[in-house]
């Protein structure tokens, strides 16, 4: 099944769930609100035409400096939460975005259903500050515990300096012959 028909599929079962679709480099995706994630990729998963049985990618996306979506018109949301499918079956992808409002930082879990979501959900709470609702461990994974901010904001400033677990001169050496 192509992107363009599993986007018609999609539209005729969700309808109004779909708040936009893009179609970029032949990658079709529909963007939903948080509160119909779940019965999406259930839908994805379930459906016996599509069986997208594998969640292949989580990632967020921060549209801090870019108010216009894809068709130039206003996007209502900052982030997104991205999501890859595949049919290992069928051999098709598709993409799932997830609008999320600066003021509302939630989004349910999918680790509940695909367990890979684990760590990946965390990666995004950890770099974006996404918060997936019913996640058991949302920990950070890639920062260190006492690390502040998110640091794939747009506006987290790059010149922080962090508090770190350990002194620097254990991270790196005093005169390294590459600084």
């Amino acid at each position: 099944m192509d992107q363009a028909s599993i986007t018609e599929k999609m539209e005729s079962r969700f309808g109004d769930a779909i708040i936009a679709k893009t179609d970029s480099c032949g990658q079709h995706a529909i963007t939903v609100r948080a509160g119909d994630l779940l019965s999406v990729a259930t839908h994805l998963r379930d459906d016996a035409e599509l069986s997208m049985n594998m969640l292949v990618d989580i990632a967020g996306v921060d549209y801090l400096e870019f108010p216009l979506d894809e068709n130039g018109e206003g996007r209502g949301w900052r982030y997104e939460v991205v999501y890859q499918f595949m049919s290992l079956g069928k051999n098709h992808r598709y993409r799932v975005k997830v609008a999320v409002d600066e003021d509302d930082l939630h989004v349910p879990t999918l680790a509940t259903n695909w367990g890979v979501a684990n760590w990946m959900e965390r990666e995004v709470y950890d770099q974006f500050g996404v918060i997936f609702d019913g996640h058991k461990n949302l920990v950070r994974i890639l920062n260190h515990h006492e690390f502040e901010g998110h640091p794939l904001r747009k506006d987290y400033p790059i010149n922080r300096r962090q508090k770190l677990s350990k002194p620097i001169e254990h991270i790196i050496p005093e005169d390294p012959e590459w600084a």
